[in-house]
């Protein structure tokens, strides 16, 4: 040991090495796992500097300056370039994780695309890696970047369509017009982005076919973003009705079916406006919203079958938009409507002794109207007042009632022969339930006056009537009552779970 001269270069390095290198790893070791838990990007680059950067560096300085090889032999220049791609590729690291890791996603950094940010890496690589092979192994730059001049220029031109492709995919990634989920029309094609990559967007129509479109295509076409700014969409409906239908009531009872149509928004409301009188007809123009693209056909499609029924119930007549419809006589539709009315009457058992007499059958049938309600339609609605008496000739409807504003209860079910209404009708107060068809349903409404009348013609009506009321109130009193007992006991189970999972 006395021997040793320290002043010996290679003796320092040696011992440096020999205690800092393995210093220097524990103590970023520490640090990288301070900076996992924290779950800081920083980690992977001091990661890289440990196993990359400081182990190329000590056998670099080992050999050259310890083991004395030659400077400019070929192992120290192989042991130089090494260590000097491992610093680029950890001083890229840290770039990435500063601006791009944690960046937001709305900010330019965020809204950078992934390939871009993997193409600027690649050619930062190339840089160094042509600045190391000049200052190390003292390489021609200038000889290197002609004949990397001329073959990019005969690449380019020869890998023209394909470049441009990748070019406008790069440029599409970066400003994000559009993103996955979101509905498109691009020319001809109109479809939900399901895929996007730097060749290609892939759509998904709504016949559940696939078009994979060309970045190239998108850059010369105009681009329909259904989506954008917001997923609220427009739709419209042209539809006639008879000059013999006043257009204010016409609009009332659009608007009216528009806003019960499931998926048609209240607000924006629906805007009905009468705009052309043609030959036959006089066309209106239903706007509405629906919250999402994929609503809109489904919309469109209810509402066009539920506004025939409600032109049957409101006495208008539907025309087409273009051609005059043929319509029944009316002398046929009344004789239809007089046999229906007759059936519904005779499904009541108090009244079939009135319904012998066609004189008193003709008096009944005055006063009451024949209605149709789609399926999914709401004949009445709880909180409305009632001022008719429903009879159900064919179909089925279902009796709900609201509970404290979570989902319906159901009450009982309707069907032929049942009635309805009567309960809000006798007592004068709004209707504390709703009836929704289940099925297509057929009813006779009955005026108040003449269910009266028919109460005096056939008292027995008057019993049948009130036990009907008490059967159904009780009904309502049962379903609330079991609701009740179903949510307090749900409450019980979640606060047994939340008190096991706390002693667990």
């Amino acid at each position: 040991m006395g021997n040793l001269n320290w002043q010996e270069p290679w003796l320092r390095w040696a011992v440096v090495l020999g205690v800092g290198f393995p210093l220097l790893v524990m103590i970023l070791g520490e640090i990288i796992q301070r900076l996992k838990r924290q779950k800081n990007p920083i980690a992977s680059t001091l990661q890289t500097v440990k196993n990359l950067v400081l182990p190329s560096f000590a056998v670099m300085v080992f050999v050259r300056d310890v083991f004395k090889f030659e400077p400019q032999g070929n192992l120290v220049k192989v042991l130089q370039t090494l260590f000097w791609i491992c610093v680029i590729n950890a001083l890229l690291s840290l770039i990435n994780a500063l601006l791009f890791e944690q960046a937001e996603e709305e900010s330019w950094r965020g809204r950078m695309p992934k390939l871009l940010v993997d193409l600027c890496r690649v050619i930062s690589i190339l840089v160094g890696g042509a600045i190391v092979l000049s200052q190390v192994w003292g390489a021609d730059l200038a000889g290197l970047a002609t004949a990397l001049g001329v073959t990019s220029i005969v690449i380019g031109l020869a890998l023209q369509d394909p470049l441009g492709s990748v070019l406008t995919g790069i440029m599409l990634l970066f400003e994000r017009p559009f993103g996955m989920g979101d509905w498109l029309k691009i020319g001809e094609f109109e479809g939900q982005v399901i895929d996007m990559n730097w060749r290609a967007v892939r759509l998904l129509t709504e016949d559940r076919q696939v078009y994979i479109v060309p970045h190239q295509l998108l850059g010369k076409e105009v681009i329909c973003n259904y989506t954008a700014p917001d997923s609220i969409h427009y739709g419209n409906i042209k539809i006639g009705f008879s000059y013999d239908n006043p257009p204010n009531v016409v609009r009332q009872v659009l608007f009216n079916t528009a806003l019960s149509v499931p998926g048609i928004l209240a607000d924006p409301k629906p805007d009905c406006q009468t705009i052309s009188y043609d030959d036959f007809v006089i066309t209106y123009k239903v706007e509405f919203f629906v919250k999402d693209f994929l609503q809109l056909e489904l919309a469109q499609n209810e509402f066009m079958t539920r506004i025939w029924y409600a032109a049957r119930r409101n006495n208008l007549t539907l025309y087409h938009y273009k051609y005059e419809c043929a319509v029944e006589s009316n002398a046929s539709q009344t004789d239809i409507t007089t046999s229906k009315l007759s059936q519904g009457f005779s499904s009541i058992p108090a009244l079939i002794p009135v319904t012998r007499d066609q004189s008193s059958l003709d008096e009944l049938t005055k006063g009451t109207r024949l209605q149709h309600f789609g399926t999914g339609e709401t004949a009445i609605e709880q909180g409305t007042r009632v001022f008719s008496m429903y009879i159900i000739i064919s179909g089925e409807a279902v009796m709900t009632v609201g509970n404290d504003g979570s989902a319906e209860l159901e009450v009982v079910t309707l069907s032929r022969g049942d009635f309805f209404g009567v309960m809000a009708l006798f007592s004068r107060e709004p209707s504390p339930v709703s009836v929704r068809a289940v099925m297509d349903l057929e009813v006779m409404a009955i005026d108040s006056d003449k269910v009266n009348e028919m109460i005096e013609r056939q008292p027995r009506l008057s019993r049948e009537i009130a036990q009907v009321i008490e059967m159904r109130r009780h009904a309502i009193d049962v379903a609330q009552r079991t609701s009740h007992k179903e949510k307090l006991l749900n409450q019980n189970q979640d606060v047994v779970d939340e008190v096991r999972s706390h002693l667990s």
